[in-house]
């Protein structure tokens, strides 16, 4: 961090004033703290020519080239005046703030301690201390050194605000809530520590209140450009999405050069299911090209357009996002295969790298590797194993975790669209790929009893740590508000949120099974005995499609993109019928509609 100009000490006066009088070097100082820098200097200059010793005009010249931005010159200057007078702790102090400037982090620390050796009780050398150990990343011994310049002056905002930055850095944001508080109680006109509070309190998902705090800064500095698009974050995450794209709009607006408010904005709109996000993340593109948030989000909007072409060569920036890399991203010495060289007679490791609807989805092309002469090596997760242990073209089923055999080189499951320049035209879904383990069949058909009713699978909500839960699952309680008496409901879930667990123990006529569902074979089971399975977009979805069995799924407004828009069939399905929200963004007409159809629904066709 710069140090605070306004706080640097005045020069100590050397008591030889030699032929320049007290008053003219007083005159020289006080040009400096108006301003006034370069009548300032030449004052200076003018001492030195006759005394080049003077230690006085040697301090204050090193502060004027320091503001004027000479810093190299400028640390001779004040080293030169600490050689004559080296008990002056202002002088270590001021070299401090120079060194820290040049990035000599380290030595400006202890020019600081040198000072504070002379000066123990020097409050905004202990500030500047915890400045330049903030820079080398001590976040400790830099709170610390807040901790004392507070002790010191009990009137620091500064010391407040930056203690604060260090205490969130550290995780603790309730802790760096309140320095920020502290801060604005003494300095109400501290833009910075408002828009540091707001950050503090989004990562508490306390948004509302951090869009008042960045609204508190924003209203000190309306040009602040980066709180604009913080702003833009938290009500994003608040859904008022509207608002979000015009905090966006503020910051791009102040500043046209910043990629990443043009990325968000790009989010926001692909939310809204509104034309331009595309467009907002190729900005973002031009701005930063290698902004691989903007170029992965792009290829999710254009994969959700049915451009899957041009979507799944960007949907390869994945791996460069922080958030992909970090939680899904294998290295292996031997090469990544995308479907440029021929892999006749060598060994390809196919892997899992995302949910398992994902490698239920995709998990389709081992057959298509297999027939370019490859054998396949299939690792997936274990509650996949005994689900995909027949699927055709593997030659081994590896279980994600354990260790590998020998191969010559290997495809993440999602970029095996790319390798086969797979377009709406050419995916490969000509019949079901998976298929149900006929033993565990006869166990479930004797677990469910004599069938009496159509049977109906269900499954109304998916993981609660998927980023788009809240809109995708529905609650129990209100789905059996449309359920028609006529069928025998199957509960698929092997969780229920405590939230549905009253509303399931009160129906009567559902079958639940639970952990008795050990793993997707067992799922697979009892989805060959529905009639049809109704579920939102969770992996069961993917493995009832994947059993060719009839499947209805229910879709959030802006659905993931593997759904596509304005369609009520899939591509990648053939037996799954899509019931999509509407621009309302409401269940129920979708429910209302799921209700007819199914009541609807010829006995003898189920």
């Amino acid at each position: 961090m710069a140090p605070d100009l306004d706080n640097i000490p005045s020069p100590s006066l050397s008591p030889k004033l030699a032929e320049v009088t007290l008053a003219e070097m007083e005159g020289a100082i006080s040009l400096q703290q108006q301003g006034l820098l370069k009548e300032a200097k030449a004052i200076c200059d003018g001492i030195l020519a006759s005394d080049p010793m003077h230690v006085g005009a040697l301090h204050l010249l090193g502060i004027l080239e320091y503001q004027m931005g000479s810093r190299d010159f400028a640390a001779g200057l004040v080293a030169k005046a600490i050689a004559i007078v080296p008990n002056d702790a202002a002088y270590y102090s001021n070299l401090g703030n120079v060194l820290q400037e040049l990035g000599r982090f380290d030595d400006a620390v202890l020019s600081f301690d040198r000072a504070i050796r002379i000066k123990c009780n020097f409050a905004e050398a202990h500030y500047n201390s915890g400045n330049a150990l903030t820079e080398l990343k001590k976040l400790g011994a830099a709170v610390a050194s807040y901790d004392r310049a507070i002790a010191i002056k009990s009137d620091y905002a500064e010391a407040y605000s930056n203690r604060g930055l260090m205490q969130q850095d550290l995780g603790n944001f309730a802790v760096a809530i309140g320095d920020y508080y502290r801060a604005t109680a003494i300095k109400p006109a501290f833009a910075d520590t408002y828009s540091n509070r707001g950050n503090a309190l989004k990562e508490l998902k306390q948004l509302d209140a951090a869009v008042v705090s960045y609204e508190r800064a924003i209203a000190i500095k309306s040009d602040y450009t980066v709180t604009y698009s913080n702003r833009g974050l938290a009500l994003q995450e608040l859904k008022q999405l509207e608002a979000a794209v015009g905090s966006y709009d503020c910051a791009v607006i102040l500043k046209p050069d910043l990629a990443e408010p043009y990325s968000n904005r790009g989010i926001a709109l692909h939310a809204l299911n509104r034309l331009g996000a595309a467009a907002s993340h190729d900005r973002a593109v031009v701005v930063k090209p290698d902004l691989a948030e903007a170029c992965w989000n792009k290829s999710i909007v254009l994969l959700l357009d049915g451009e899957l072409g041009s979507g799944w060569k960007l949907h390869e920036w994945r791996w460069k996002g922080a958030e992909t890399s970090r939680n899904h991203r294998r290295h292996f010495a031997q090469p990544l295969w995308l479907g440029a060289e021929p892999i006749r007679g060598k060994t390809i490791l196919l892997h899992a790298e995302q949910g398992l609807g994902d490698t239920i989805q995709f998990c389709r092309y081992a057959k298509l590797v297999a027939a370019l002469g490859a054998r396949v090596i299939l690792e997936v997760p274990a509650p996949l194993v005994d689900l995909l242990n027949g699927l055709e073209g593997i030659s081994r089923l590896m279980v994600t975790g354990t260790p590998l055999p020998t191969f010559d080189c290997h495809c993440p499951l999602l970029s095996l669209p790319l390798a086969f320049k797979t377009d709406l035209t050419s995916i490969p879904a000509g019949h079901a790929y998976l298929s149900s383990d006929p033993d565990k069949v006869a166990i479930w058909a004797a677990r469910l009893g004599a069938k009496i009713r159509p049977r109906v699978g269900m499954v109304w909500s998916g993981s609660a740590t998927h980023r788009n839960d809240q809109n995708r699952s529905i609650a129990l309680s209100l789905l059996l508000q449309y359920l028609p008496d006529a069928f025998e409901y199957v509960s698929m879930q092997k969780e229920v949120r405590d939230i549905d667990k009253g509303a399931l123990e009160r129906h009567g006529n559902i079958k639940h099974f639970g952990y008795e569902l050990n793993d997707f074979a067992d799922t697979a089971a009892l989805c060959e005995l529905m009639d049809v399975v109704i579920s939102v977009d969770t992996s069961v979805a993917h493995l009832s499609g994947a059993l060719g069995k009839r499947t209805w799924v229910l879709l959030p407004y802006v659905p993931d993109w593997r759904w596509l828009l304005d369609r009520d069939d899939s591509p990648w399905y053939p037996s799954i019928r899509l019931y999509r929200q509407d621009a309302d963004v409401d269940w129920m007409p979708v429910l209302e509609r799921v209700k007819a159809e199914l009541t609807a629904l010829p006995v003898e066709s189920t």
